[in-house]
């Protein structure tokens, strides 16, 4: 992702009129050898093996942070007691105490701007949703879901990495890894929950370790959350998904909102398109319901000098989420979507705390 972010920042020019131009300076890196690609990127001044020096850095001002989840809590507070702007990774620390220690520590220097890396909900046809919703058309909602599915465990003789032990990934497992994916869109139109019930699988419960022989595979690979919201117009039923094991998908994040009067759906799987539900006359039949699929184009948060009839992929995405962190840093994104809110990756925690009560004690929870 480190790389990811380096090639988003070479494409800022792509940016219509945006406050900020950033310049890539410094990379810290515990493996030298990852350090060696950066070298290729001529704005690049400093490479480094020890975190702590980045910090001491008077020309670095943003940093973000990729890393264990078992490794966020020290990091993102020394990046924000330094004094340095950060983009965290997910999920915001190994665990809720965690999440709050580092949300503690954000408060008490507001000198730092926060947020947290959720580029899915930047491609334009999940911005289009996003418009359909406010528009009203919708009318009374009846159910929604938000999902976030991979199969890259689906081999299950693919060696033991950190991601699945929970001393290193966090005892919420999928939770954590995929979590604030899946709910940074309900969260962010205010959809938290007032009971949920959740399924929690781990299906690969052994894995091929350095030496070849198996180790347990210690975390959830995949959630599900049941939930019921209080919405306008009554309430409605929401549904949440994490999933390592997900035959078919590759990385497809997913959202769907159905309504009385109207629905929209977009997964990333079919990243042109995004599908409106509409109840309406058809020229020689009469009223007739169906859904519509319609192209989005490339536009998403900050306008770019892509033509709006071109597509966009996952790469545009990284570069719309980091023109919004930038500019909501600058005080200028206004109106504009921005990045998941260290208090939404605290209530993101949250939703796998209840999940993780909910499945032991078979029961629904409040969140």
């Amino acid at each position: 992702m480190g790389r990811e972010i380096a090639a988003a920042i070479q494409r800022w020019p792509a940016l219509v009129d945006h406050p900020v131009r950033p310049r890539l300076v410094a990379v810290a890196d515990l493996n030298p050898a990852a350090l060696e690609w950066f070298r290729g990127i001529d704005t690049v001044t400093s490479l480094v093996t020890d975190y702590r020096d980045l910090l001491a850095d008077p020309d670095v001002d943003v940093v973000y942070i990729a890393v264990r989840h078992d490794l966020h809590e020290q990091l993102y507070v020394d990046t924000i007691r330094a004094g340095k702007s950060l983009l965290a990774e997910k999920p915001f620390g190994i665990d809720d105490a965690a999440a709050a220690r580092i949300l503690a520590a954000s408060a008490e220097h507001p000198e730092s701007f926060v947020r947290v890396s959720s580029e899915m909900p930047f491609f334009p046809g999940a911005q289009w949703a996003l418009r359909y919703l406010a528009s009203g058309a919708i009318g009374r909602i009846i159910e929604a879901r938000s999902a976030f599915l991979h199969s890259s465990d689906l081999d299950p003789t693919k060696p033991l990495n950190w991601k699945r032990q929970a001393v290193y990934c966090g005892a919420a497992g999928v939770m954590n890894d995929l979590g604030l994916h899946a709910w940074h869109l309900p969260l962010r139109l205010g959809w938290m929950p007032r009971e949920l019930t959740a399924t929690l699988q781990n299906i690969v419960t052994e894995r091929p370790g350095p030496t070849g022989a198996p180790e347990p595979c210690d975390t959830w690979d995949n959630a599900v959350w049941h939930g019921l919201v209080d919405g306008e117009g009554g309430e409605f039923s929401l549904t949440v998904e994490t999933k390592r094991i997900s035959p078919g998908d590759k990385n497809s994040w997913e959202f769907e909102v159905i309504g009385m009067t109207g629905g929209v759906r977009f997964s990333t799987s079919d990243p042109v398109g995004v599908w409106v539900f509409e109840n309406s006359e058809v020229p020689g039949i009469g009223r007739e319901q169906g859904w519509r699929r319609i192209e989005s184009g490339s536009q998403s948060v900050w306008p770019t000098v892509t033509g709006g009839i071109f597509e966009a992929g996952f790469s545009d995405a990284i570069l719309q989420m980091w023109a919004a962190f930038l500019a909501e840093r600058a005080g200028s994104l206004g109106e504009r979507f921005g990045c998941a809110t260290p208090e939404e990756a605290v209530a993101t925690h949250r939703m796998a705390a209840a999940a993780l009560r909910s499945w032991s004690e078979a029961r629904r929870v409040a969140p």
